[in-house]
């Protein structure tokens, strides 16, 4: 589903997701997209940030609360920290920057494609490894947000979790090969780890 207030953006969409093997749907507005959401659960949603009636995180929101596994992806001329944590704040998967490139598009949307039928298949594994979903994309979202790796103390004192907790779902990220563990070596005693997300 395509929710934006420009045609052209529309149609470029359109044409992309067509050329890649995707049917497409289309919205003028928030509001109206989140209506034809109801409707029709489409696999995945690209919504614009400014726009009329709601705006992209009121949109992103609403749609999130009807549905916790749908890929969304925000089409966006910002690339500000602030709007990232706002759009991520309310539900939003990924970025697409404007204007729109063909190739790293189509990429994007195999790519959460994946991730959401992976993070479908996981709810099972969530509940036998203790795995909290509100939790484990906390962790992601922060480690997101810092592009430089991290020590399991460092990320503990920025979040409301426990350090015993970071370290396990830290080592469930690892395992799923969506964190990399670096090991710096001082000089003296154990290697210090560091976190950084792939």
């Amino acid at each position: 589903m395509i929710i934006d207030d420009n045609e052209s953006v529309r149609f470029t969409l359109k044409e992309i997701c067509e050329y890649g093997g995707w049917e497409t749907m289309e919205a003028r507005n928030g509001k109206e997209g989140v209506e034809k959401f109801k409707e029709s659960s489409p696999e995945l949603v690209f919504v614009d940030y400014h726009m009329p009636e709601w705006d992209g995180i009121r949109t992103v929101r609403e749609i999130r609360a009807l549905n916790r596994h749908v890929p969304i992806i925000v089409l966006t001329v910002d690339e500000s920290l602030t709007v990232a944590e706002q759009f991520f704040g309310a539900g939003a998967t990924d970025f697409a920057l404007k204007p729109i490139k063909a190739p790293d598009l189509i990429s994007r949307i195999r790519v959460n494609l994946k991730m959401a039928k992976l993070q479908a298949d996981q709810e099972n594994v969530f509940v036998d490894k203790g795995i909290n979903a509100a939790t484990l994309s906390t962790i992601k979202q922060f480690l997101f947000q810092h592009k430089e790796p991290l020590t399991i103390n460092e990320i503990q004192k920025e979040l409301p979790v426990a350090y015993q907790t970071v370290h396990r779902y830290l080592n469930y990220l690892v395992e799923i090969g969506e964190v990399e563990v670096l090991s710096e070596y001082g000089k003296k005693g154990r290697p210090k780890n560091k976190y950084i997300i792939r």
